[in-house]
């Protein structure tokens, strides 16, 4: 991890009432999606509306890096194997690289695939030494020159709990090997829970207590050197939010953003999260279908920062759309609106 971001989750972990906040950008929709991840072309060309490329993507990932506001870039191993360790796109940036380092069968949502009417089953595509130093081989094998620092050293591991213990159990033996592993080539790593896949035999309003309790449990059997760097669940309200944060301050609590929405549903779910103890926000599909992805991170640091209210920041976004002669994909009383948002990757991209 870059400087910045240890000090900042050390300053956290010394003040949870600190008003430090770390922003991500998560860019690892490959490791779900497949051809549509990188979203779509905006505005669309004369020849019709078609997803991105994924060296126009890569183009995106290397505008956000430079602009230097993002903490960290969140990316599948493929695209960092490309972007940090051939490019050497981070080592001149206070921007930490990192990668999701297991792809749970949940997040499997290729077009026409039926894996997420099942219960979540642990997997990981790549391996650790791969994030690290580009490949299994790079550091101290083969006859290639190691690395004497790996280029990337943290990396999202996702677990989704569906009450039911055969799977739960799977995932929680996964995790566990994966905690061993990861301390032994001291890798880093930010903790992801979803709540249920699949009918868990709960009520909408048993999900939040549900998934709280089962990162407290998991987490219980850890002792600090183990635990993640932070937490990364759904945003289920103030009530939800506050019991985590209050119930360890030494955990660091974080949101994922969820679907596209509109630019208020982003910012105002940033703003509210921040207020009810969130520390850290991972926003992928609303930053990657944001018109101007730039401006939109200017303005979460801005609400971040404490310097702009949420429906102040959605003017200032409309504002620069208009600056730069950019289409808004709403009109501004539209985009000021809050619709439902999405708290799992199971729904619309």
């Amino acid at each position: 991890m870059k400087p910045v971001l240890i000090q900042k989750l050390q300053r956290l972990r010394e003040n949870p009432s600190s008003r430090e906040f770390v922003l991500a950008d998560a860019r690892d929709a490959d490791m779900g999606w497949g051809v549509p991840s990188p979203g779509q072309v905006y505005p669309a060309p004369a020849t019709g509306a078609r997803f991105r490329t994924m060296p126009e993507f890569h183009g995106q990932i290397r505008a956000v890096a430079r602009q230097g506001i993002v903490d960290i870039i969140l990316a599948s191993i493929s695209t960092m194997s490309s972007l940090a360790h051939h490019e050497r796109l981070f080592d001149s940036l206070e921007v930490t690289p990192a990668v999701r380092i297991n792809d749970t069968t949940d997040v499997w949502c290729v077009r026409g695939a039926r894996y997420r009417e099942h219960p979540s089953l642990p997997f990981a595509s790549g391996f650790i030494e791969e994030a690290q130093y580009g490949s299994l081989t790079a550091h101290g094998g083969g006859n290639a020159t190691p690395h004497p620092e790996p280029v990337v050293n943290l990396g999202l591991y996702s677990i989704t709990f569906n009450n039911q213990t055969r799977a739960d159990y799977e995932s929680m033996l996964a995790f566990k090997e994966f905690r061993a592993e990861a301390e032994r080539k001291h890798f880093h790593y930010f903790l992801e829970v979803l709540p249920p896949n699949v009918d868990a035999g709960l009520r909408p309003e048993e999900i939040p207590a549900f998934v709280n309790d089962s990162v407290c449990r998991m987490l219980a059997g850890v002792p600090p050197a183990g635990r993640p760097a932070f937490l990364k669940i759904p945003y289920f309200g103030p009530r939800a939010l506050e019991e985590l944060a209050a119930y360890d301050p030494s955990v660091i609590v974080g949101v994922l953003g969820g679907s596209s929405g509109t630019t208020y549903d982003a910012f105002k779910l940033l703003a509210d999260a921040q207020k009810h103890g969130a520390r850290v926000a991972l926003f992928g599909r609303k930053i990657k279908d944001a018109e101007e992805p730039l401006s939109f991170i200017t303005l979460l640091r801005a609400i971040a920062d404490g310097e702009i209210s949420a429906k102040e920041a959605v003017k200032a976004y409309h504002g620069a759309l208009q600056k730069r002669a950019i289409p808004p994909r709403r009109a501004l009383d539209d985009d000021l609106k809050l619709t439902d948002t999405v708290l799992s990757y199971g729904e619309s991209r």
